[in-house]
């Protein structure tokens, strides 16, 4: 599955932990250089100094995905440091949830920010570069709510879905640059991502459900390296995966 990922500049928003985190681990073993984008500066400088010190070339820059601005420097600093950009994981995310009766407007203003705009800027940010060297390859992290709607996550799930629209629109036009687009949706995976959620009754009911069926972050990496992986003239539009248990 290594194939076709050694050598690579690999740039992933979210990388101090969970999925970003666990991705850029398996692609730096598997010989890609990664440029790591956070806000957690010392958890993002700790991941690309454990990186390095295994032998592979990882460079950590602060970055909010909700300003624009950062999200090109995070890009324009991979090309200065590497010469080029091959791929752009824009895995960055919040999963608030809570009744809409709730009215937690400025949850559903972050999630906006970040589920959405945090991934319009990261291709805002990489295409110009795609574009001038005709190749790369952009995969924007959605979820199996993505393709689902069930109470309580109406406006997560609404993100989501927008991410896979924004997915399909990006693949149908990029074809004269020769960019490969990939959008990722998983199911339950252990990370920190249901610690954002506020409301204490909701915030049990997903503690306990991903207590009892979320796998590792490595399964969402894997998914990563083997999209990645494939030839150069195959673009594997879409993964959708779950835990065996899980029944949503």
């Amino acid at each position: 599955m290594s194939e076709n990922i050694e050598g690579k500049v690999v740039v992933i928003t979210g990388a101090s932990s969970g999925l970003g985190k666990a991705t850029a681990r398996l692609l730096s073993a598997q010989g890609a250089s990664v440029v790591l984008g956070a806000r957690r500066v010392e958890r993002l400088q700790s991941l690309a100094d454990e990186l390095t010190g295994s032998g592979g070339k990882a460079l950590a820059v602060t970055t909010d995905v909700t300003h624009r601005d950062q999200m090109k420097g995070l890009v324009d600093a991979a090309v200065q440091a590497y010469g080029r950009i091959d791929v752009m994981i824009n895995n960055a995310g919040l999963m608030p949830q809570a009744p809409l009766e709730r009215l937690r407007v400025d949850e559903w203003d972050r999630m906006v920010d970040v589920n959405i705009k945090g991934v319009l800027y990261g291709i805002a940010a990489v295409l110009p570069h795609m574009q001038r060297q005709k190749a790369g390859h952009i995969i924007n992290v959605s979820s199996v709510a993505g393709h689902k709607v069930g109470p309580g996550f109406a406006v997560y799930a609404a993100t989501k879905h927008a991410v896979r629209a924004l997915s399909e629109g990006l693949r149908q036009e990029v074809k004269p640059y020769n960019i490969r687009t990939t959008v990722i949706s998983p199911g339950a995976v252990a990370t920190e991502l249901p610690n954002s959620v506020t409301e204490p009754d909701v915030a049990e009911r997903i503690q306990k459900f991903y207590g009892e069926v979320a796998i590792p972050a490595d399964s969402f990496a894997r998914a990563v390296a083997f999209a990645i992986s494939q030839p150069d003239d195959v673009d594997m539009n879409e993964i959708l995966f779950r835990p065996t248990r899980q029944e949503l």
